[in-house]
Formats: C-alpha cells, sequence, structure tokens
C-alpha cells in the first residue's frame, strides 16, 4: 500500500531550513510510530508531502497502521494510492477506469486532478479528457463539477500517476519534537486531559504532572489517561509522568489557611512544585486546563495572584472555551470516558471562596504555611517515563491469578472499549461482561455481591492493578484472569 501523506499547510510557509527540518521531524515520527507495525516502512518527502509504502497486507494491521498516521500531529491529510508510470491521456483513462468503473454507473460524477512537472497537457486538459471518456464507457448519469456523487481524483507529479482511492483526515499542527516541550498540570478531568491534547497537536512535547491530593485510586485513574493520551497522540517521543505527593501539603493549607483563599493557596502551591519539576526537566512552559471564571479560583485576578509565584511562561490553551466545547473534545479524542469515571478525591472545598484576591492577602496567608511541607512532597516526587507507568505500577502487586474460569464465575473484560470491539473476548460456557477500566471503580459497586468476578486485560498489568484496588477496598470475591 502507498499513502501520500499531506503536511500542515502552516508548515509549507516556514522558511526553506524550518521547513525541511519539519519534514524530517514528521517523517522520524511517522517511523517512530509505526514502527512496531513494520520495521521496513518506507517514507520519502518532498516540498509539501511525504511519500509511505508498506508491504503490509493484513487488513486489521492495516488499519492500526491508518489509525496511527491519523493521530500523528503535523498530518493534514493522506491518501491512499496506486501508483502508475505516466502514460498518454488515454492511458490515464485507463488507469483510472480500473479503479472507479464499478462506482460509476448511474452517477453524478467529477474528475479532480492535481499535478506538479513539465508536461504537455494541462490539468484541465487532463479532467475534460479522463471526463468525458468514463461517462461514455462506465455508463455515469453524468458530471457534475459542484455536486458529484463520485470524485475521481488523481494526482500527477513529474512521471507517475497516483490515483487516489481514499483520503484519511489528520490532526493537523506541527510534528511533535520540531518544537519545544511544556509540563502539563493534571488532574484527569475533562479540562486538563484537553488541554493537553491541544499541546500536542500543536507539535509540543509533553510532559504529566499530577498533584496526588489522596487517594490511590485517583493517581491511578491519572495515570491511565495520560498514557493513552500519550499512546494516541504523542508515542513518536518519550516523556515522563510526573507524580508529586500532596495530601500534607493539602493538609497544611486546611489547618492554617483562612478559607476564602484555599482554593487559590493550593494552585499557588501547585505552581511552585511544577516549576521546580520543570527546572529539573529544563522546560521553559507550564500548562494548566483552566479557562476564564468556570470557578472561582480561575477569575482574572485570581489567576494574575497565581502565576506571580513562578517566573514560568504558564498557557491556558482553553482560557475562552465554553465548558460543553471542552467536553465535545473529550468525547471527540476519547478522553470524556476517563473523566467522567475519574474517581474522586479530597481537595479543597472552600466556604465563600474569594473572586478577587489580593496580593498581600495571599502573602499574609501563606507565612502561616510551613514551606518544608512542600519541600518534602518535592523530594518524594517520582519521574517515571510514560510507556512503564502502567507496567511499573503492577510489578510489585500480587493479587490470585486463574488460567481457567469455571462455571458461575463472570469473566469482566475491563479492555478499552476499542480493543473490545476488534477481538471480543469469548469464552464457552462462562458469562463475559464488558465494563472498560475506566469504568470499574464506579460500576463494580453495583454488581452482585455475591458472585465471583475474574478480570481480564490483554497483559494482565490493567486487571492487577485494579483487582488489588478492589481488594484493598474490601471486595472479596474478585480474581484476574489469565488464560494459558
Amino acid at each position: 500500500m502507498k499513502l501520500i501523506v499531506k503536511v500542515f499547510p502552516e508548515i509549507t510557509i516556514k522558511s526553506r531550513p524550518v521547513r525541511k527540518r519539519f519534514i524530517r521531524q514528521l517523517a522520524k515520527n511517522i517511523r517512530s510510530v509505526t514502527r512496531d507495525l513494520d520495521p521496513d516502512l518506507r517514507v520519502s518527502g518532498v516540498w509539501d508531502n511525504l511519500e509511505v509504502e508498506t508491504r503490509l497486507d493484513e487488513p486489521k494491521t492495516l488499519h492500526n497502521l491508518i489509525e496511527r498516521l491519523s493521530c500523528t500531529p503535523g498530518i493534514t491529510h493522506f491518501l491512499e494510492v496506486h501508483e502508475y508510470p505516466l502514460g498518454d491521456l488515454d492511458d490515464i483513462t485507463e488507469k483510472c477506469r480500473v479503479h472507479y468503473a464499478d462506482l460509476l454507473p448511474g452517477k453524478l460524477f467529477a474528475v479532480r486532478c492535481k499535478r506538479a512537472g513539465k508536461h504537455s497537457f494541462s490539468s484541465m486538459d487532463v479532467e475534460r479528457h479522463v471526463g468525458s471518456q468514463l461517462r461514455q464507457q462506465c455508463g455515469a448519469a453524468g458530471i457534475s463539477l459542484k455536486t458529484p456523487q463520485v470524485r475521481v481524483r488523481m494526482e500527477i507529479r513529474d512521471q507517475r500517476l497516483f490515483v487516489v482511492h481514499h483520503q484519511h483526515e489528520g490532526l493537523g499542527g506541527f510534528p511533535l519534537g520540531a518544537l519545544e516541550q511544556t509540563l502539563v498540570l493534571m488532574s484527569g478531568g475533562f479540562d486538563s486531559t484537553v488541554a493537553a491534547y491541544q499541546m500536542m497537536r500543536r507539535g509540543l512535547i509533553s510532559h504529566f504532572c499530577f498533584f496526588n491530593l489522596g487517594g490511590r485510586a485517583h493517581e491511578l485513574g491519572v495515570m491511565e489517561v495520560a498514557h493513552y493520551l500519550w499512546d494516541k497522540f504523542g508515542r513518536s517521543q518519550r516523556v515522563l509522568f510526573v507524580s508529586v505527593p500532596f495530601e500534607e501539603v493539602l493538609g497544611e493549607i486546611i489547618g492554617k489557611v483562612d478559607n476564602a483563599h484555599m482554593g487559590v493557596v493550593l494552585k499557588r502551591m501547585m505552581l511552585r512544585a511544577a516549576t521546580r519539576v520543570a527546572d529539573q526537566l529544563e522546560i521553559d512552559a507550564l500548562v494548566t486546563g483552566e479557562a476564564i471564571s468556570q470557578v472561582s479560583s480561575q477569575t482574572l485576578p485570581n489567576l494574575a495572584v497565581i502565576d506571580a509565584v513562578t517566573d514560568k511562561l504558564v498557557m491556558r490553551p482553553l482560557i475562552a472555551s465554553h465548558k460543553q466545547d471542552i467536553i465535545d473534545t473529550a468525547e471527540r479524542i476519547g478522553t470524556a470516558e476517563f473523566a467522567k469515571h475519574m474517581p474522586e478525591y479530597c481537595g479543597v472545598t472552600s466556604v465563600g471562596p474569594t473572586t478577587r484576591a489580593k496580593p498581600a492577602r495571599v502573602v499574609y496567608e501563606e507565612a502561616q504555611f510551613d514551606m518544608g511541607v512542600l519541600d518534602r512532597a518535592l523530594e518524594r516526587t517520582r519521574l517515571v517515563p510514560i510507556d512503564r507507568v502502567i507496567d511499573e505500577l503492577g510489578e510489585d502487586i500480587q493479587v490470585e491469578e486463574v488460567c481457567e474460569a469455571l462455571p458461575g464465575q463472570i469473566v469482566l473484560d475491563i479492555r478499552h472499549p476499542h480493543a473490545q470491539q476488534d477481538l471480543p473476548l469469548e469464552i464457552g460456557g462462562i458469562e463475559v461482561q464488558a465494563v472498560p477500566f475506566f469504568a470499574l471503580n464506579t460500576q463494580f459497586k453495583t454488581l452482585d455481591a455475591v458472585r465471583q468476578y475474574l478480570l481480564y486485560c490483554d497483559k494482565g498489568v490493567m486487571s492487577r492493578l485494579h483487582a488489588h484496588h478492589l481488594l484493598s477496598e474490601g471486595y472479596a470475591n474478585v480474581r484476574v484472569y489469565r488464560p494459558a
């Protein structure tokens, strides 16, 4: 299969050295995200596109390859094409007829040709000749340039003809690795996941920083959604998941800070900690999912007070977004279900929170705070490569595993819905229920407490993690299913 990858239009208007660097980076990223599917994938590039060739022919693997390219920043769209040596106009007609003859009978159609190079004919000459011949030879209802039912598409580049038979949309944006790095403050909700996606789509490598306010389940949930975002949109780059234990910091705030200023002070402590992490990683910008006046701490006066504690650039890609627009984007990119089922944590709930914090008053409130607590939290910070975060979590967890399900037991398939659809789990004589891992914590409590449940996932890591959490919550009727 051959693909022609069209790069993001803003890349083509860059200076020649910048454009070449961006396209080289995109080619490198394409090889990286597809290496495990096709180590021999060939990528070559010219001014405004890349040509990708693969010898893969297994439908599921090709589907995975196309899905990964669709989620690779820097690509506007890409075309599935058949390549031929360029002949005369009659030969071009014949090549198009081979691919479109079955689609044209009784249909209105149009011919579209893009051409680069020196030829004895123009693009319009090709469109007129091929259109008239296909209409006569294939029983088409006619030609409609404005509202065709079928578009016969081709590209001519020098002495090569590409007949297009499918177009796949891409993310747009710039290639990851062509721009700078950022540190995204992640809570796992709608806002922070969409903010991370927006930065990755624009080509900024995004590391994830999570402040654990108390709760293993919440930390696990944020790790899962961060891994999902990286795996889907950013797997061409190695990034870190940073977990900062903030329970003691939260306790210090609740015990010593005026109720109305707790939210602002908590955000300032997070920015202080994120700044020190960013300094360690040599990152110049922080990213948050805040939007103007969505909550009390996100008014303009409060954001100004919060930002005053750092010399880093604080970027807020959602600053003027409506909540419903954010939720719609989360639905589209696949993080909404994570956010809906994100475990609750013990945060700061102020009575009458201030919307116009005064710098002097905030400084006074923070004078009561023991900064040694923040230092201890940073000393216990964990930095884990995102591609290892799930595996590392499960390394030391011991949970009973069984290789065979018995009658009466229920197997819970906790894989992502996409995996469940692609390869459904079927076990003869055994009931299987699909409960995605991000919904397990909320749905397990509604299941029949007298039944025995076996958790299943591909590698056994996620099932061990969630079984361990459920056991720690007091559920004794859960084990892990690991078929031989």
